[in-house]
């Protein structure tokens, strides 16, 4: 019995019976407060953080959506802008139709076989498109010609005493024809538009008309002065 007594009181520790509490002391008071409000800043911090995220997380998406920088950083999604950009395709001359100036023909006619020795001959020059497009031709006095020969002997030409050499361009529809008529006067003439007192002579002589427009030249028409 003494024994339990002396274990009861060693240490000054109160006995199991006791309800003596110790009041904590103003230094654990204070280390609980620390404690509590740095729990309460860290939580504060993580709610926080988790907030920032998705707000930066929703503005990426935005910009993503709207930023051309960013469009075009996205691959494929960016395709249909940049071809945006890119000239339009024109066509190559070689695709545009055009008339074929080849298929322009001259030729030459009279308005009579044979004439009098008081009937001047009557030449006309004749162009035509043969081809199926429109064609621009220059029927002008600069490029025709209206040229009588007989045999190697040249006899007459427009173009020796022509007073104005002028342009005349006119587009002729397929098919279409440009004529153009010059009274002969019976007339020599040389380059220059010299005087030539000699005549061609009459008595059924055959002559040779040939219409000329720039490099092309007319079938021969032939005519009889008698």
């Amino acid at each position: 019995m003494g024994r339990q007594g002396n274990s009861s009181t060693r240490g000054g520790a109160p006995a199991s019976g006791s309800t003596a509490v110790r009041k904590p002391s103003a230094a654990v008071y204070r280390r609980r407060r620390l404690f509590v409000g740095g729990a309460l800043l860290l939580v504060i911090a993580l709610v926080t953080g988790f907030a920032v995220a998705g707000a930066f997380s929703g503005k990426s998406e935005q910009v993503s959506s709207t930023d051309p920088a960013a469009a075009a950083s996205a691959g494929p999604a960016a395709s249909p802008s940049a071809s945006a950009t890119e000239p339009a395709a024109t066509p190559t001359p070689s695709a545009t139709p055009t008339c074929n100036q080849n298929l322009v023909t001259v030729s030459a006619s009279t308005d009579k076989a044979a004439y009098g020795s008081e009937e001047n001959p009557m030449l006309t020059l004749k162009v035509t498109n043969g081809g199926t497009m429109p064609c621009e031709v220059n029927i002008g006095t600069s490029q025709m010609e209206f040229l009588v020969t007989s045999g190697a002997d040249r006899i007459f030409s427009s173009r020796d005493c022509q007073a104005k050499s002028e342009d005349l361009l006119k587009v002729i529809a397929p098919g279409a024809s440009e004529t153009a008529n010059f009274p002969w006067s019976r007339n020599r003439s040389v380059e220059g538009c010299q005087p030539v007192e000699a005549k061609p002579g009459g008595g059924g002589a055959y002559y040779i008309f040939t219409a000329k427009l720039g490099s092309k030249a007319s079938p021969k028409a032939v005519f009889q002065l008698l």
